[in-house]
């Protein structure tokens, strides 16, 4: 993509232009004609752009006209370029906006829910289900064949350690109290 021009080399091709139109200005004035501007080539230029109707408001509009043409329409690229721009940057926001779940040119913001944060509790049940998985109490190991009946035993051994009680002298309420305990501490 082509650099574009900063604000002071902006500003110094239009004072230039403006000082070209002066001239122009002032050796039509004079009654020099086309040739003054700058030879036969130029000349037939300012010919061709008086036809128009730019030459008939004055002939300044016309030779601004011509030279914004022989700079091939500065100002144009230089706004089109912006809009580019203006369009990526844009673009980059809308899909920030979304990623952050933000609204976007007043539509509603799509609503993420947040994963909530696993309590300690949740994780000594979690640990005691996979210690009586592990064992053969409810079933051969790697099965549970009474779910209900295993996870009260869990939740009821967790909700004893959790209250401050003390873990069982053996069994298979042990176990699940051991593991539990490591993560109720």
């Amino acid at each position: 993509m082509a650099r574009l021009p900063s604000c002071k080399e902006l500003s110094d091709r239009i004072n230039q232009l403006e000082r070209d139109i002066k001239i122009v200005s002032a050796a039509a004035a004079a009654g020099y004609g086309a040739r003054a501007i700058g030879g036969a080539g130029a000349a037939s230029r300012i010919a061709s752009a008086a036809a128009g109707p730019l030459a008939r408001v004055s002939p300044q509009l016309a030779l601004a006209d011509l030279i914004i043409r022989q700079e091939e329409s500065v100002p144009f690229r230089v706004g089109e370029e912006f809009i580019e721009q203006a369009e990526r940057l844009a673009s980059g926001v809308e899909m920030r906006a979304r990623s952050e779940g933000l609204p976007i040119a007043g539509r509603p913001a799509v609503s993420q829910t947040k994963r909530r944060k696993t309590t300690k509790f949740s994780k000594a049940v979690s640990a005691g289900m996979k210690t009586v998985k592990a064992s053969t109490s409810y079933g051969k190991k790697g099965t549970i064949n009474n779910a209900k009946r295993a996870f009260t035993a869990v939740t009821k051994t967790a909700s004893k350690i959790n209250k401050g009680g003390k873990v069982a002298k053996s069994g298979i309420t042990r176990k699940i109290g051991l593991a539990v305990r490591k993560i109720l501490k």
